[in-house]
Formats: structure tokens, sequence, C-alpha cells
């Protein structure tokens, strides 16, 4: 069997135990990297340490870790407490929850880290304000997965090093366009379907109407935050090392507890991305990426591959990681796969993109368990878990519709 065949056996695996396992795939993908391009495509380990993504290590790390701190000291939480209390009108809590979701997601943390801190209080001020445990499910979770794709975002910053795999730079802003764009309109039709389901508003216990003032420690740490944001939208600083030169400041100002702060850096999620990064880089130089081409070609032609490789991605990605295993692994075949079949390599990628994210409302993600989780009543818990797993199902369907009618239309603004 040719080293190309083997490192498709082995793509195929590390997809499938993402799927059906409790393995960190990151792990099996840098042991699998390992012995492809030993014994396969006789690479030294200095070749194959080469495609382990270092910088993208470095950035994840540095965001995750500037955010650990905030989140640590309460910054984060006070700001969600106060906009979601200063609202009045309880008819537009669920918008309000998807905004603010939006922006702490897009901001840095990324989607799982906004929900787990946003699913607490959003759910209990949503309940309040008379909206359906599933509606405000619904807000927590495509509001956060709205803001995922920024450059800011630790999620936007795998899309992006993905999308630079397969030498499409520069297009920051059309990603976080197409994802932002699919779940507004998704949103959107959830909110229209689902407010006329709201009752009275009632009191919920727990959430004070009066959030305590911001501490010392807390106003520095948004300071420094701000200045974050402003010095890398506005003057182009490195992402990774400016967070880490924001993360000192707030570490020897001692406004938050480092070593609470390390812990809480979602470390397993990083070992899935760099893993996985490592194991698609053999597969270049072993051949093995142009067969997990052509397999997705074969389902596709140039006018129907955006909606199959959504599809396809979408249902990998309803029991796998998005940023860990899908994006990572699908992202690096957008060009290729779009030359193959005569289609628009950017559309693929913002399909690929846009597919394997809307279905992250699913209980089966992190995402949609932690919304489910914030839900006390046991009753509603049960009836959440099932409204959300068909909603999530069939977003596989919407993610491929919506990806076979906008990614081109998009890609070529």
């Amino acid at each position: 069997m040719s080293p190309a065949a083997w490192s498709l056996i082995a793509f195929l695996v590390a997809v499938l135990l993402s799927c059906t396992s409790r393995i960190n795939v990151g792990v099996l993908g840098l042991g699998l990297a390992w012995v492809l391009g030993w014994k396969a495509g006789g690479l030294k380990p200095e070749a194959i340490a080469a495609g382990f993504p270092s910088m993208l290590l470095l950035t994840l790390v540095g965001v995750t870790l500037l955010f650990a701190l905030a989140e640590q000291n309460g910054t984060l939480e006070g700001i969600a407490r106060r906009a979601l209390g200063a609202l009045k009108d309880p008819r537009f809590v669920p918008p309000l929850i998807f905004l603010l979701g939006a922006v702490l997601s897009g901001i840095g943390p990324g989607a799982v880290a906004a929900t787990a801190l946003m699913a607490p209080v959003a759910t209990a001020i949503g309940l309040r304000s008379g909206a359906s445990a599933f509606l405000v499910a619904l807000m927590i979770a495509n509001g956060a997965n709205a803001g995922n794709l920024s450059r800011l975002s630790a999620v936007g910053i795998i899309a992006r090093d993905g999308m630079a795999k397969a030498g499409l730079v520069g297009h920051e802003g059309k990603v976080f366009l197409a994802n932002f764009a699919a779940h507004v309109l998704v949103g959107g039709i959830a909110w229209l379907l689902l407010r006329r389901q709201t009752s009275a508003p009632a009191p919920v216990v727990g959430v004070e109407s009066a959030p305590a003032p911001l501490t010392v420690a807390q106003r520095l740490t948004l300071a420094v935050l701000v200045g974050w944001v402003g010095g890398t939208l506005g003057f182009g600083l490195p992402v990774g090392f400016a967070a880490f030169a924001a993360a000192c400041v707030l570490i020897l100002a001692r406004a938050a507890d480092e070593s609470v702060a390390l812990k809480k850096i979602p470390w397993a999620v990083i070992v899935m991305v760099t893993g996985m990064t490592t194991l698609v880089s053999v597969l270049e130089k072993t051949g093995g990426m142009d067969l997990v081409t052509a397999l997705l070609a074969s389902m596709a032609t140039g006018g129907t591959v955006n909606g199959a490789v959504a599809f396809v991605t979408g249902l990998i990605s309803t029991w796998s990681s998005t940023s860990g295993v899908v994006m990572p692994a699908f992202l690096p075949t957008s060009t290729a796969l779009a030359t193959r079949v005569g289609g628009d390599p950017l559309a693929v990628a913002l399909s690929i993109n846009v597919g394997s994210s809307l279905v992250d409302v699913s209980p089966l993600s992190t995402i949609g368990a932690l919304c489910v989780a914030a839900v006390t009543d046991p009753e509603v818990a049960r009836r959440l878990f099932r409204s959300l797993m068909i909603w999530g199902l069939s977003m596989i369907v919407v993610g491929a519709l919506l990806s076979q009618l906008f990614a081109p239309v998009v890609a070529g603004w």
C-alpha cells in the first residue's frame, strides 16, 4: 500500500474516533504523524516537527490566557450582567443575549468560552424576561458562534491558519461576514418563530437587579482589553504576542490570579488543534491530502461543491470538534478541491466554516451542552436537550443550503 493510502486511512481513523470516542485526537494525531512520517514517508523527526504549528500555538495560548485572567477576576461576567440587566423591555432580551454573545466571542475567547461565561447568567435573565429556555439557548449559542470567526477570536485564528495552508490569505473580513450573517439569519428566524411563546416576566432567584460596582482590578482589566483590541486592530500588533504582553500587565499588577488562569486555558482543545494540524502536514508530504481531496471531489461537481462540503463538514461537526478537528482537517483542502471540481476556493472555505459551525447548537457539542447545563429544572432541561438536538441536526441541511446559495456571493465581493 502506498504512503498516500496509509495517510488517508490514518486521517479517516482520526476523524472517526473524534466522533465516536473520548480520546483527544490531537494526541492521536501527533502519534500518527510520527509513525506515518517515519514508516510511510521516510521523514526524519525534524521534518515531521516542522509541520507543528508553533505560531498558532503561541497565539492560542496568549489569547486564551488573557481572557482566562479576565474571566477569573470577574471582569467578563460583570460586563455581561450589566449589559443584560440594563435592558428594561423584556421583548428584546433575546436579541441582546445574541449580540452580547457575539461581542464576547469575537473579541478573543471564542464561542465555547463565551458560552461558558454567558450561559448561567443569560439563561437566568432570559427566563426572567419570559422567553422560553429553547429561545434563550439558541440566542446564546448562535450569538457566540456569530462572533466566533473574528480576526481576534481563538477560533478565527484557527480558521485563518487553515485557510493559509490552502493559499487563502487576506480574507478575514469575508470569513467573519459569512459566518456572522449565517448566524444572524438563523438566530433572527428563531426569534421571530419563538418569541410568541414567551410568558409573563417572572423573578429568578440568584440574579441581582443591581450588580456590584467594578473593582479596581476589573477596571484595569477592562482598560487592558480595550488597549489590546485597539492595538491589534488599529496598529496591526501581532495578536498572540500582544495578548501575552497584556496578560503580563494584569499579572504584574496583581489584577488576577495567574495560577488559576493557567488552569482555565483550554489545553485539551489546543492539543487537539495542533495535533490534527501536524497530522494534516504529514498527509500533505506523503500525498494523503490529495486522496482526501479526491474523496471529497467524488461527492460533488463544480455546481454543488459548496453545499456538499458544507453538508459533510456539518455532519462531522455534529459529533466532533469544529475548531479542533473539522477546520484543521478540511480547510487546507479548499483550493485543491475547488481546482479539481471547478469551484471557487474561497467559497469552498467559507462553506466549510459556515457548515461546520451552524450545527454547534446541538447538545452533542460543547456549546449546546453548556446551554442545557445552565437550566436548573430537570424536566425543562430534558425538553431543551431534545429541541436542541432536532434544531442542530436540521442545521446540517440549512448550512448546506446557505453555503450553496450565498458562499459564492460573499466570496465574490
